[in-house]
């Protein structure tokens, strides 16, 4: 299948209220309505489907799927220092290869055609993401635990994947830079990935204010705020995601809208984990920080279904700040499409004449679908992943009536590359 489909048409979609064909050429929109006809390398047909722009995550570690399901119910610390971290230590290259691929198998079964991933071996994401044919923005996770010989290396490390991914010369895999969390990187390699984020044009994905904890020990042991911390190292453009923002308090809000930092809401991660705390939402909408959603990793979610997310998201703020009118469906449904692209660099997030073909269907007779008052809120309240029919990604047809060239041959893959790496755990016990 080349890149890029030089022409498809979609038959018999509906969108907007209206049943309309959509055609696509050279991977954009190029017509929708009753002008959209003719011939086409390839044509779809829609069956009356509900048409969606794509739907883009903002913070995930992608290879993480194969640790779905190995711990759970457990506090953040324990889970991390006890059961996460000790198996990582035994990740390959390979590991990270099947697992990327296998996160962006269940990503397009579910809608999902770009996503922002932080992890290790990332050479292997890009191969795997590549593959695949979806979006992503990659980095590696900067963690020098305040150690300046390990800081160099994970300088070097940083420096190798932005060369490599530059390389590939793909307009769909972006490079970014990848500082963990600030409990996690010295000042020193802050003030490094900042700049060096400035100086190569590329996005910033950091963790912040995830815990009390974090934002307690940061104060006590900086006299600052982590938000406040990351300004003063030059971290907050708006070229950063910020992943959680649970802990935010108002002027940490008012930095992130100033510096047009992008956040990222996790809000089954977070629940899982308990931190506590939903994200100020509303704090964050009033002072111009972009909003964007993410599922964070399957160790912590367990699965990476945006439209469960959208869902979770509007229904944990209601609750937490008891509000039902916070986060209506619409502005869920722009976290997880316009604002989402926006946030990685990609164009796309709407189904518009010139926009990069990026398309979900969702099966009109679906029992989410029906009735169909508003597609939009059944797509946030009522359907899942499960619902996603068809996906196109700048124009090439990832997905088709379910059906994912290769699917078995990843599954396989994944499930062989988790059972080596738990081999190598229990080995070493």
């Amino acid at each position: 299948m080349s890149d890029t489909e030089r022409s498809v048409l979609i038959r018999d979609v509906e969108l907007n209220g209206a049943r309309v064909n959509i055609r696509v050429e050279n991977g954009r929109f190029a017509a929708i309505g009753e002008k959209a006809g003719g011939e086409a390398d390839r044509i779809v047909d829609g069956g009356g489907a509900v048409a969606l722009p794509g739907l883009y995550n903002t913070h995930t570690h992608a290879a993480m799927t194969l640790l779905r399901g190995y711990a759970d119910d457990m506090p953040l610390q324990q889970w991390l220092s006890e059961k996460i971290w000790p198996l990582e230590a035994h990740l390959t290259a390979d590991d990270v290869y099947w697992g990327t691929k296998l996160a962006c198998l269940e990503m397009i079964r579910s809608g999902t055609v770009g996503f922002n991933d932080m992890y290790f071996f990332m050479e292997e994401a890009a191969r795997a993401v590549d593959e695949m044919g979806m979006k992503a923005q990659l980095s590696y996770g900067f963690i020098d635990l305040f150690d300046e010989e390990k800081r160099e290396k994970e300088i070097h490390a940083t420096e190798k994947l932005v060369a490599r991914i530059k390389g590939m010369n793909n307009p769909r895999i972006r490079a970014a830079v990848g500082p963990h969390a600030v409990y996690t990187v010295s000042e020193e390699g802050l003030h490094w990935c900042a700049e060096f984020s400035r100086q190569q044009n590329v996005g910033l994905h950091i963790h912040l204010a995830e815990t009390e904890q974090e934002v307690h020990d940061c104060v006590e042991k900086t006299g600052m705020r982590p938000a406040a911390l990351l300004d003063r190292c030059g971290c907050l453009t708006p070229r950063t995601v910020a992943a959680h923002c649970c802990w935010l308090d108002s002027d940490d809000c008012t930095l992130l809208g100033d510096r047009g930092v992008f956040a990222s809401h996790n809000p089954t991660s977070n629940m899982k984990l308990a931190v506590h705390r939903a994200m100020p939402y509303e704090w964050l909408k009033a002072r111009g920080a972009g909003v964007t959603l993410g599922t964070d990793g399957c160790a912590s979610n367990n699965n990476l279904d945006m439209f469960e997310e959208m869902k979770f998201a509007a229904l944990l703020q209601k609750f937490y700040w008891n509000s039902q009118t916070l986060l209506p469906a619409s502005e869920a449904f722009q976290m997880a499409t316009a604002n989402g692209a926006a946030a990685l660099g990609f164009e796309g997030g709407v189904i518009a004449e010139g926009a990069p073909a990026d398309l979900v269907l969702l099966d009109r007779r679906a029992v989410c679908n029906t009735p169909l008052y508003n597609p939009v809120s059944n797509a946030v309240y009522a359907c899942s992943g499960a619902a996603v029919t068809t996906v196109l990604c700048n124009g090439r047809v990832l997905m088709e009536d379910r059906r994912i060239p290769g699917e078995a041959e990843i599954i396989n893959g994944a499930q062989k590359a988790a059972e080596g790496l738990i081999a190598r755990k229990q080995a070493e016990e």
